[in-house]
Parts: structure tokens; sequence; C-alpha cells
């Protein structure tokens, strides 16, 4: 009696979702019978289906081997493709087969991976439309929808899934009893072993072991994250949830792994196990359209929505170029400036302006003066000259490197510092990996966003999560920041997706990329709103309301704010123009 008419199920691999379809067979069969097709992407893995796992369904059940005679007596009804019971019948075809997908009307509809089904079917157009088309003559009709995604903007389960109110497993942790939806950026393991991956609480910080999920599963909660067209149930399970002695945390570490060494693989392992779509290509966003869509404020202020402030820093042979990012809820960020040091990075001159830089504050439109909480400095080129740097500076700056290997934006650090006999210093500088392919996806990502209509800034319809603010730079950095995309190559016979400059110069993205890196350093991943909140009423900004975002404890706010300097002369006019 319920009036959800579909209920759609996007999943990894070893989860269980053609074993829930073939649980509704039996269902129906017992206690609900009208006509019924189940759909697999061929007829020979329908044939299949039907053999090693309908048929023991059956066989195995006392109240459905009575419904169902035995496909040995004569005229029982029972094929290996259709199975008749009182009150209805069960006919299983493939998505490749027009003549079967035609060849009844059907109450109660199973699709089964429908993202590995045919684009089209003997001429006749999609196969799915065509299944769903069978179902229209009953005004009490049931659809069950399976798949593990594949390739986003072409995935026939995203897109169903997209339609409905969109429901996640959250489990609640065995130490804090805090409840969350698992995330594999939240699994670690010691270097070169991946198989003694533990889970990451983004609560408490404790670690989970595999076997914990069996008290997990049993305690966890669907919740609803959209509202849906009031007609369809979406559930989405990565195989992070597989039970306990199927596919563990330490196989999907080893699957990311093997990913890392061979990127043909990693769509697979994003499917599979994340259950999640895999974009082809990361196409830049147009630049024009960026620079066209400049805002008015004045450069060196933090806008109303600002909370804290972050630099990534990119060094080259003869200057260091920065750029300052104010974040605020949503991840929502606004550039507040941009600067070029120009001189020779082997001299102490140009980093003097760089610590100059870092000892800057920057006010808000409330008249508050917020200090740069983090930067990231890029090691690639003069690394020595950055280590020697950072060592002064203290924990307020933060030395990384590209790494495509890190399984988040910012990795887990690595001590670079020794001592005599080979000792690792204990107070040395640390080196943080950064995925930085995985922040120019989610750039670009943030830089399509449209801006809400002047009508609904008036009603006070905030700007997109993610959105990015942009002042009135030259058309250089709008340049620069969309200058690489993501491409395919054949590398050593197999496929390869790697990120390509399109121009020469594209410091303006390195910069960005790194300052993200030191937000997520601060923690803007894990933020809940109380942490917000947290920040906010520690720094005396006035409160804005948002919707909430993702989550972890807040930074603990600087005690002290540095002592602001006298700007006058102190700003250094880079090629980006003011």
């Amino acid at each position: 009696m319920s009036p959800i008419e579909r209920t759609v199920f996007m999943k990894g691999a070893q989860i269980g979702g053609t074993e829930c379809g073939n649980n509704w067979i039996g269902y129906i069969i017992h206690q609900a019978p009208g006509p019924m097709m189940a759909v697999q992407p061929t007829v020979e893995m329908a044939k299949r289906n039907s053999k090693q796992r309908v048929d023991p369904l059956i066989e195995e059940s006392e109240v459905l081997r009575k419904l169902v005679h035995d496909p040995r007596s004569r005229d029982s009804g029972n094929t290996v493709l259709a199975k008749e019971f009182p009150g209805g019948v069960l006919v299983m075809t493939g998505a490749n087969s027009a003549g079967g997908l035609r060849s009844m009307a059907a109450r109660y509809l199973f699709l089964d991976e429908i993202d590995g089904s045919p684009g089209d079917v003997d001429g006749e157009g999609d196969p799915i439309n065509l299944a769903l088309a069978r179902t229209r003559t009953f005004a009490r009709r049931k659809v069950f929808l399976v798949s593990t995604p594949k390739i986003t903007g072409m995935s026939r389960i995203e897109a169903a899934y997209e339609e409905s109110d969109k429901r996640q497993f959250v489990l609640p942790c065995p130490v804090c009893r805090e409840f969350q939806v698992l995330k594999f950026p939240q699994l670690r393991w010691p270097k070169g072993e991946p198989e003694k991956a533990a889970y990451v609480c983004e609560h408490c910080g404790q670690e989970i072991h595999n076997h914990q999920k069996q008290w997990m599963l049993p305690r966890g909660q669907w919740r609803a994250t959209g509202k849906g067209d009031g007609k369809t149930a979406g559930f989405h399970l990565s195989s992070l949830y597989s039970p306990v002695g199927w596919f563990s945390w330490g196989d999907a570490a080893k699957q990311f792994v093997q990913a890392q060494k061979n990127q043909s693989l990693l769509q697979v392992f994003v499917n599979t196990v994340l259950g999640e779509t895999w974009t082809l290509l990361g196409e830049a966003p147009e630049w024009q359209k960026l620079y066209d869509r400049r805002e008015q404020y004045k450069i060196g202020l933090v806008p109303r929505g600002g909370i804290f402030i972050t630099a990534g820093a990119d060094v080259q042979k003869d200057r260091i170029e920065v750029e300052v990012v104010a974040w605020g809820r949503g991840k929502e960020s606004w550039s507040i400036d941009y600067r070029v040091f120009e001189g020779d990075t082997a001299r102490t001159e140009v980093w003097q302006k760089l610590t100059a830089l870092l000892n800057e504050t920057f006010t808000t439109t409330t008249g508050m003066d917020l200090p740069i909480i983090q930067m990231a400095v890029d090691s690639g080129y003069a690394a020595n000259e950055v280590y020697e740097w950072a060592r002064r500076q203290g924990n307020r700056v933060l030395v990384v490197k590209g790494d495509s290997r890190t399984p988040a934006i910012l990795g887990a650090a690595s001590p670079i510092d020794v001592g005599p006999m080979g000792v690792k210093l204990r107070r040395g500088v640390k080196v943080w990996p950064v995925n930085s392919g995985m922040a120019k996806e989610e750039l670009y990502r943030w830089l399509r966003l449209d801006r809400p209509t002047d009508e609904d800034l008036e009603k006070g319809i905030p700007h997109p999560p993610g959105y990015c603010h942009l002042p009135r730079y030259s058309e250089e950095y709008f340049k620069q920041i969309t200058a690489e995309q993501l491409v395919a190559k054949l590398v050593k016979g197999y496929r390869k997706l790697e990120w390509q400059k399109m121009r020469e110069r594209n410091e303006a993205l390195d910069c960005r990329v790194y300052a993200r890196a030191a937000a997520a350093r601060v923690g803007i991943d894990r933020f809940q709103e109380k942490h917000w909140r947290a920040v906010t009423e520690r720094m005396g900004i006035p409160m804005q309301s948002r919707p909430p975002t993702p989550t972890q404890p807040p930074p603990a706010a600087p005690t002290k704010a540095p002592a602001a300097v006298p700007r006058r002369g102190r700003r250094v006019i880079g090629r980006f123009g003011r």
C-alpha cells in the first residue's frame, strides 16, 4: 500500500543487490502473486541467475517448492526463463532481447545491473525504458532497480537515484556511538600494508577495525538526504558496508593501492568499491566566463561569510606566488589577494616578503582583523630553502608536495629532517602529500557552479556549497587557474588519465590547490555546523545561517592574532594587477 513505486539501489560490489531482488521474487510468489519480470543485462546472464540463484531459492524453501512445480514434471510451467505459480508468473529475460522485453505486461519489475545493459536493443531504443513501459497498465506497480554505477552523465542508476529521497546508511561508532556515513578517506593503513586498514571515526578519531562491523551494521539507520519525487525511494551503499567475511576494509585498501599503480583500474575502484560514477574527462571551465562574473569586493578585504583564512604558495626560481583565500560554511571561498614576490628564491630577501605576508591580518566587513591560520608552501622546487624557511615559522606553515597516490586531498605527513646516524628529528620539518589531481577536479566542479540570481540572493538563498568568489583580477589569473585539464593517454598499453597543461603558466591553479590543502589541514572537510559555530564565536564573527556541512572538530582558533603590520609599501603588485 506504500505510495513508493520505484526502489533504487546504487551500490558497490559484494553488497547483495541481486540477492535483494531474488528475495523479492520469493516474496511475490508467496505473499503477493502477480505477473513479474526480472531483467538481467543479457539473456545468458538471466539463464545463469535462474539456474544458480532462483532455482536454489525455490528448491530450498518448502513454501515456494509447493507453489512452483517441479521442472521435471510434464506441463509444470517451470522452465529456465519462466516460473508459473498460483496467481502469477515470473518471466526472466535479458536487456539485449527486444522480444523478451515485449513478451508481457508486468505489475512487478526487477531490473538488475542496469548500467551494464546496452544503450539500444534491436533498434528499438533504451531497453530499460522498454521494460518500464510494460508496467504502465498497473496502477499499483512496483519497480526495483539495482546497479553498480558506471560513467557520470551516462549512468541510469545515478539518474534514478537523483530523483529519489537519496537515503544513506549511517552506522554508530563502537567507541563514541556517534553516527556517520562510511567514507573511504577515513580508511587508514600503515605504509605498504593496506591489508591492515582500519577506519578512523570522524567524530572521536578512534580506530575501528573490520570485525567491528558485525556490531555496527545491525545498529545502522537509513537517513534520507533529499526530498525526491515522492514515488522513488533511493538507497546507496559502498562496499565499505560489506558484511564481515565478505569484502573487507583491507580488500578496499589493496584495490586502491593497485589502482594507483595502474590508473586503468581506478574507474573499477570508484565504481565497484565506492559505488560512485566515474567522470571520464576533467575539462577546464572557460576562463572568459569566470572573468566576466568577477565580483566587486575590495581586494584584501574579507567579505561577509569568510570565517578563516588560508594561503597557498608556489615557489619558482625567480619568484614566489601566493594566493590568500577565505573559507566559509559549505566550503564557500573568496580569493582575498594574490601576491607575486619577485626575487631569486636562493636569497633571503624574497623569503622575508613571504614572512611579512604570513604575519599580515586581513580586515573583515565588520572591522575585525583575521590572520592567515595556515599557509601551505610547495617544496617541489628549492626544497632546502622551503624547509629552512618553514622551520622558522612554526606550525602555521605546511610544507607540501604533490603525490597522486594520496587517498585524500591532504595525506599524512612524513618527517624529512634527519640528525646523526640517520635518526629522524622529532621536531624537524614534515612534508604533507597533496593529491593535486583530486583538488583540481574538485575546484573545476566548484568553478562551474552557477551563481544565484539577484532575486534569489535578495530572498536570502545562499550560494551553492563550494562556490568560488573571485575579485577583479586581470585576465592572466583566470587563464592560469583554468590552465589544465584531464586527458586520456595510452601508457604501456593501458589507458591513463593525466592532468596536462593547456598553456605554459599555471601558478594560480597550483596556489589555489595549496590553499585548499591548507584548509583541509584546518579541518574543513570534517566540520559540522556546531564546529563552524565554535569557530565564529571564538573569532567574534557575527553568526550567519547556512545548511550544515560535512564534518570534524574545528581547529583551535589562535589565542592571539599576529600583530597587524602597516600595509603601506608592503603589498607587492603582481602580474594580475589591481
